[in-house]
């Protein structure tokens, strides 16, 4: 019997040696398939850059927040693609109140406040380092109704007439000190109404709420273009002087580097197509270069509506 089972069991001996020699060659080959594959190296994300540092700047109310959103926010969009790890962001304020309040405790890092607010600004820690050029347009424009029959100064005695703000310099203080000087007792012989921007004090007239209202030049052509009925129902019935139009400061721990970069951009607006456009917005020819002297014209303005209309701080 051991015999006859012999053969058989050499056989399956043989049998599973052969299949165990085949198993390794496999293995041993396909490991040399694989010898000239890169070995895993792990990967690493790129060294995150410097976080950019926003800076806001803050635009007096020249208009409503909507529409100054709208002209100024390219503007800020082009310092921040032009100056590497800075971001600029315009800040609008509910009112002049709000502005001020925020420029008074350093808020904004730039700012475009009025002559007045300019020079308030020097005392908390600004200096001026440009302006809005045209000053022929910085002065003060009063409307009335076409069809009303205010023909003279002395006609607004006993009614109203509104005005954007008490702070507004263009809008506000210089046409008061225009009626003031031509034989109007300002602060007595008429109802004041410090209605909150310019559109505003501009409607207030044309709705006959308000004899008379007062605004400036670039606010008012930039709503009659708007609104074209409004020119057909109003008139510029007088206008004031001018004075230096509205300054750019930077706050005073803006490294100088940084304030020249964005006086070379804002100055060189009007030299490119997408800067003009941004400029016709504003009614604006460019932005110039200035210093804080460039404003004494000014105080000297404040100083007589001080002495002359009603007390102001400056």
């Amino acid at each position: 019997m051991k015999q006859l089972f012999r053969p058989a069991q050499e056989y399956n001996k043989r049998h599973f040696i052969l299949i165990v020699m085949i198993v390794c060659a496999v293995f041993v080959f396909s490991s040399c398939d694989n010898r000239h594959e890169p070995e895993y190296t792990p990967g690493f994300s790129p060294t995150p850059s410097r976080p950019a540092m926003i800076y806001i700047l803050g635009v007096h109310p020249l208009h409503n927040p909507k529409r100054l959103y709208e002209i100024f926010s390219p503007i800020t969009d082009f310092l921040s693609q032009q100056i590497p790890d800075a971001v600029f962001r315009v800040e609008a304020s509910r009112s002049y109140a709000a502005y001020d309040k925020k420029l008074c405790a350093g808020h904004f890092h730039f700012a475009l406040p009025n002559p007045y607010q300019t020079l308030i600004s020097l005392k908390h820690g600004y200096t001026v380092f440009g302006k809005m050029a045209d000053d022929e347009n910085f002065r003060g424009i009063i409307l009335v109704r076409k069809d009303s029959r205010i023909g003279q100064v002395s006609d607004l005695k006993g009614k109203a007439v509104s005005f954007p703000a008490a702070t507004a310099l263009a809008a506000t203080m210089m046409p008061q000190y225009y009626l003031q000087s031509h034989g109007l007792a300002v602060m007595h012989d008429i109802e004041i109404r410090y209605v909150g921007s310019q559109e505003s004090s501009i409607m207030n007239v044309y709705l006959g709420n308000t004899a008379a209202g007062a605004t400036w030049p670039p606010p008012w052509r930039a709503l009659v273009r708007e609104r074209p009925e409004l020119e057909a129902a109003l008139e510029v019935k007088w206008s004031t002087s001018s004075l230096p139009n509205n300054g750019l400061v930077a706050r005073n721990d803006m490294p100088e580097a940084l304030v020249q970069q964005v006086g070379r951009l804002l100055f060189s607006l009007h030299t490119h197509e997408p800067g003009k456009k941004w400029l016709k917005r504003m009614e604006l020819s460019r932005f110039e270069a200035a210093d804080n002297a460039v404003y004494l014209p000014v105080l000297e303005f404040l100083q007589k509506f001080n002495q002359n209309v009603r007390p102001i701080d400056f």
